[in-house]
């Protein structure tokens, strides 16, 4: 990337886009002839007068009447279609039309409405000095992805003497061969950015600069991460999508506060700009693009209890008999990495010894209500015994000499990880590995890793600069489907780490390693914010932190950090127990009753939940919704990164510290608190509000009516749906029937 988006290397040019000479329309398609100017940076980033503009063109589509593509390929390739983009969901072209004038050019969609307008006139100036040269027409260019919102692009963004901030569009090359390319749309004084990914930053991420490339996270509070999306969301309202899979870098006010501008380091630029007049509309014509989640089963809602790892089928047998016999509701045991013959070393195969017979131990344990689930890694080991097929019939990738073999993080000397660009890997990946487990009773497969591959090697269907970020979507893709194809529409999960766009369509994803911590707790939440601004519906996060600090393994969560973790985890749209020390309540005595009541009070919810996900799966909302989309008109809700909504109805501000003590929020409306019945007002900040390790601050729209199961229940297959009940939140609310305890503070 160099020192700045602008910095131009010895020996390459960087071309900059002059205005439009001549638009065709073709197929309803315009075609905009754009010449690109040669600039050197040589001595500051200058025209070089010695090298002629040479004439791209630019392609701009509309979908719909709120999506307009822009894009080139300054090498004339063919364009891409990639797994990215659901074509069942993307709306239909609507066709364009030019209208040209002697200082512009308009597009046109067939209702009528301005879509873009090229401004060709002279730069308006009153000459007085002749001291530095004049300043050069440009390429400006103003775009409305709804017809109403205006996105144009940062065409001078500029002092003198070469400085050039931001570049509207454009890219490098050497010698005619292209290296990246540039784009900028101007960013307004005060305009907020947020989405991206799973970003552990605070919500309005205007003034950073962000590297997009998945890596292993290794906590939640860097900014390394497991799941980058090339989506962000404006203020304005607006939303830009990257359509590629090479790494990629976002400004967002950062290098240029005049600028939201990105650097692609491939040679071709696709950007889709979406808009709808406000954030949902926007969020939704994004997963209008990339898809939406699907329907999920009812018991995905309930207690996942794990920990790293049980290590046989009787350790599970008596975690499940112990959690029954002290009360506590729970529909999944997860086993990690301790189910194969040897710890760690997948194989997809149970221990002979420890799992001597998986399938008839399964079914004994779903008759009790559980569900099983298993962990895996992509990343073979050489000790494994399928080390010999996947090398003999080039599942692998070839790795060069020399080269790093990928992720290895259990240091059992990993050969590479399965190569999901070549259909016959994922089909053996599929067919071979995972429906064995399934048709035996398996639940679910914990698709665990998949942010790092090989760089240094060879795969069958992508070079490793377009496959590394996409890998985790052709990776989650194999593991859902054969799943669906085994338990069928909504009935089917998976439990994934790594990210890219689409991969809400195979739902569920995890935060990754939290540490034990109210650092911990804070930026997975911050994660879970910014994912579900990128088109993520569901989302869950180990409860309550994965790995002790400062001991990895044997630094146990305090009591305080398991209750307030916990109390987050209700409401969420999944909820997990994990981590390297022991998880189950009954372990921590000394808070066991009060978890159980928070267990029962999620179970009561579960009706709720599902309602909620089913209605934010449809709009391409999350369930776990920030602020901003509780009023987006409201500036404060920009920078809220430790509170949200749940769904549409519950405002929750997690409790984040020892004191009990922490500053909200209230948005605009009437607001029901959820422990006391007050009604409250909103629109300003409740200061310094206490809450006993019994309660967190929670708050429900005056007026909502939430659907509820009143009866105690162990796990979700003793949920009659003829039960459920519907509660009215209005003044005098006195709590839920099914938990009392909660209410007796």
């Amino acid at each position: 990337m160099g020192k700045s988006f602008t910095h131009v290397p010895e020996g390459f040019h960087l071309r900059i886009p002059l205005p439009p000479v001549a638009v065709d329309i073709v197929d309803g398609e315009a075609l905009l002839r754009i010449p690109f100017a040669a600039y050197t940076g040589a001595k500051g980033l200058v025209r070089d007068a010695a090298v002629p503009p040479v004439t791209r063109t630019l392609r701009v589509r509309t979908y719909g009447k709120d999506i307009i593509r822009i894009s080139f390929d300054p090498a004339g390739r063919e364009e891409e279609t990639t797994d990215m983009l659901t074509p069942e969901t993307i709306p239909e072209l609507l066709p364009l039309s030019a209208e040209t004038s002697g200082t512009c050019i308009e597009l046109y969609d067939s209702q009528g409405v301005k879509r873009a307008r090229f401004n060709t006139a002279p730069i308006a100036t009153r000459p007085w000095s002749d001291l530095l040269p004049a300043g050069e027409k440009l390429l400006e260019a103003e775009w409305f992805p709804d017809g109403g919102t205006s996105v144009p692009l940062a065409s001078y963004d500029r002092f003198a003497h070469g400085v050039i901030d931001s570049v509207s569009l454009g890219y490098l090359e050497k010698e005619g061969g292209i290296q990246h390319t540039l784009f900028s749309f101007k960013a307004d004084a005060g305009e907020c950015f947020a989405g991206t990914g799973e970003r552990f930053a605070k919500m309005d991420l205007s003034g950073r600069t962000l590297t997009l490339e998945n890596d292993d996270g290794l906590g939640v509070n860097s900014q390394r991460t497991y799941k980058n999306i090339p989506f962000y969301l404006s203020s304005r309202p607006y939303g830009l999508f990257v359509h590629s899979s090479c790494r990629m870098h976002f400004s967002l006010a950062g290098q240029s506060t005049r600028a939201a501008q990105g650097l692609v380091e491939d040679a071709s630029l696709d950007l889709f700009l979406c808009g709808g007049g406000d954030v949902p509309t926007v969020l939704h014509n994004y997963c209008r693009l990339t898809g939406f989640a699907p329907s999920l089963p009812r018991w995905s809602y309930g207690i996942w209890m794990s920990r790293m790892t049980y290590h046989s089928a009787q350790e599970v047998e008596n975690i499940g008999r112990r959690l029954r016999d002290s009360d506590f509701p729970c529909d999944v045991l997860h086993v990690d990495t301790g189910w194969f013959p040897r710890d760690w070393i997948c194989e997809w195969r149970f221990s002979p010894d420890r799992f001597p017979e998986p399938a008839k131990w399964m079914a004994g344990m779903r008759e009790q209500g559980y569900r099983i689930t298993l962990w895996q890694t992509p990343d073979i080991s050489e000790k494994s015994d399928v080390a010999g097929t996947a090398r003999e019939n080039g599942y692998l990738p070839r790795v060069n000499a020399g080269g790093d073999a990928g992720s290895d993080f259990s240091r059992q000397g990993i050969v590479g990880p399965i190569d999901f660009s070549n259909p016959e890997a994922a089909s053996w990946y599929q067919d071979g590995l995972l429906r064995p487990l399934l048709d035996m009773g398996a639940a679910a497969i914990k698709t665990d890793f998949g942010e790092n591959i090989p760089m240094d090697a060879q795969y069958h269907g992508l070079p490793p600069a377009k496959l590394r970020n996409r890998y985790a979507l052709l990776y989650q893709k194999a593991a859902f489907e054969v799943t669906e194809d085994v338990y069928g529409k909504g009935g089917s999960l998976i439990w994934a780490r790594a990210g890219w766009a689409g991969c809400q369509r195979y739902p569920v994803h995890w935060s990754g390693d939290a540490e034990c911590s109210w650092q911990g707790m804070a930026g997975a939440l911050r994660g879970g914010l910014h994912l579900g601004l990128s088109g993520f519906t569901c989302w869950s996060h180990d409860v309550p932190g994965f790995h002790g600090s400062p001991d990895f393994m044997n630094s146990w969560p305090s009591d305080t950090l398991y209750v307030r973790w916990t109390q987050f985890g209700v409401f969420t749209s999944h909820m997990r127990y994990h981590g390297c020390s022991p998880r189950e309540p009954y372990e921590y005595p000394a808070i066991a009753d009060l978890v159980r009541d928070w267990w029962k009070l999620r179970y009561a919810l579960i009706p709720y939940i599902e309602q909620q996900v089913e209605k934010s799966a449809a709009l391409g909302l999350p369930m776990l919704r920030p602020m901003i989309l509780a009023d987006e008109t409201d500036p404060t809700c920009w920078h809220l990164d430790d509170q949200y909504l749940f769904g549409e109805d519950f405002l929750v501000a997690p409790v984040m510290n020892d004191e009990g003590v922490r500053d909200l929020y209230l948005p605009a409306g009437k607001w029901i608190n959820f422990w006391t019945g007050e009604l409250l007002s909103g629109g300003r900040w409740l200061k310094k509000v206490e809450s006993p390790l019994l309660h967190l601050p929670v708050f429900v729209r005056r007026g909502a009516v939430i659907p509820i199961y009143p009866d105690h229940v162990n796990c979700t297959d003793e949920m009659d749906p003829g039960r459920v009940t519907e509660v009215e939140i209005r003044e005098g609310f006195e709590g839920l029937p099914v938990c009392p305890g909660l209410w007796t503070a």
